[in-house]
């Protein structure tokens, strides 16, 4: 991939180091290989900020930021990818989960109408809450490995053309 393409969008390296709940990280987010960009550190960055998006939690920005930590890739595309959860995306992806949930643990679906209230919540995670957490973590898990491969392939398709590229303007130029 790219890595012009991919830094366009991404957040500014100082905004995240310097923000407030990123203090709880201390030295380790000043490393400065958690802050460049290569095939390695794109493909886990998206594994980790994918897991971390389509986990069911408040501080997902937070949890992406420990995973790349943890893991060693790219802190800026693992923020970035907080935000594929968003409250347009929020109930399709829930929903899926939660429809996972339901058919990995052979619960019957329940005829639920959401509110978005804590009083809903707390009543609600009785009925729904293992599922859709189960069916989370599954979901997570699946998208993450999935766009790993899919990083990876993609980056070595662009690494591959780029040679053959190259190769053929060596031949022009020697003809």
């Amino acid at each position: 991939m790219p890595k012009n393409f991919i830094k366009k969008y991404l957040p500014d390296p100082d905004s995240i180091k310097n923000h407030q709940s990123m203090k709880i990280f201390g030295k380790f987010i000043h490393d400065g290989n958690l802050w460049h960009l290569h095939r390695r550190s794109a493909r886990g960055a998206f594994a980790a900020g994918l897991f971390a998006a389509l986990m069911p939690m408040p501080g997902q920005t937070v949890l992406a930021v420990a995973l790349a930590i943890l893991f060693r890739v790219n802190i800026p595309v693992s923020v970035a990818l907080c935000w594929v959860t968003n409250p347009f995306t929020m109930a399709p992806i829930f929903y899926i989960c939660y429809n996972i949930g339901i058919i990995v643990l052979g619960h019957p679906a329940q005829d639920v109408e959401f509110h978005a209230t804590f009083e809903w919540l707390m009543a609600s995670i009785n009925t729904v809450g293992k599922p859709f957490l189960v069916g989370s973590l599954i979901f997570a898990s699946a998208v993450s490995a999935l766009s790993w491969m899919i990083i990876d392939g993609l980056w070595r398709l662009n690494i591959s053309r780029a040679w053959k590229k190259r190769q053929l303007k060596r031949q022009r130029l020697d003809e």
